[in-house]
């Protein structure tokens, strides 16, 4: 089994816990994708009934729209049943790494207030402490980008502006803000460092969710594996 039927397989499990009625926070990125997907399939098939998505992001909202996802703004919501997103590094307590496709700040807002988190990922993405693979994308404001890179110093982590593709110049959220992936040697306290960084002035979000994440499923060449808080 490769990455992409796991993506698939973990996508397909993470169906099961959508019901009727329900407010569904869409994640950003490739295998949370899959999900949409399928989730407009069944929707498209009445096999779900008032099913409303809510996206983290202008490319899931996009995603949704297409898959025939209805979808609501987080103004006109009273409360969020469940989040579905992935993640670019999980370690063993559950503490993530996230941002990878730049919309880290409105996936926090929205997974945050979820009822339940659910987390989708490949066996890939398991790791023994956060930083040991991936760097933290930090969202800056634009002016002050090169101040922050420099106080990154001081938490012996360098940081490089992420730079577009198909495109000049710097990545640009849907924020109107700029990346910052920072690269630490060794992430000890993940909710020490997330409250420590956002602590930064100029500094929007980052991309440690620590204690957030409710269920991880973990596709794997064996199957989907549940690993739960």
């Amino acid at each position: 089994m490769n990455t992409e039927e796991m993506k698939k397989l973990v996508a397909k499990e993470a169906l099961k816990y959508i019901e009727d009625d329900m407010i569904v926070g869409l994640g950003t990125g490739s295998t949370t994708a899959y999900f949409i997907k399928m989730l407009g399939k069944m929707i498209m098939n009445e096999e779900l009934f008032d099913v409303y998505g809510l996206p983290t992001s202008y490319q899931a909202r996009i995603l949704a729209l297409e898959s025939g996802v209805p979808v609501v703004s987080l103004d006109e919501v009273d409360a969020i049943d469940i989040a579905v997103d992935g993640a670019d590094e999980v370690d063993p307590h559950l503490n993530l790494i996230k941002g990878r496709g730049a919309a880290l700040t409105m996936e926090k807002i929205i997974e945050y207030r979820a009822g339940t988190f659910l987390v989708l990922v490949d066996e890939s993405k398991l790791v023994e402490y956060l930083g040991q693979k991936m760097p933290v994308p930090i969202e800056v404001i634009p002016a002050a980008w090169r101040v922050i890179k420099e106080e990154l110093e001081v938490f012996n982590a360098t940081a490089d502006l992420r730079m577009g593709v198909k495109k000049d110049g710097p990545v640009v959220t849907d924020n109107g803000n700029f990346i910052l992936d920072a690269k630490f040697e060794r992430i000890e306290d993940p909710l020490d460092l997330e409250i420590e960084l956002n602590n930064i002035p100029g500094v929007v979000e980052n991309g440690i969710f620590a204690d957030i994440a409710d269920i991880v499923l973990v596709g794997t060449k064996e199957g989907v594996k549940k690993l739960e808080r």
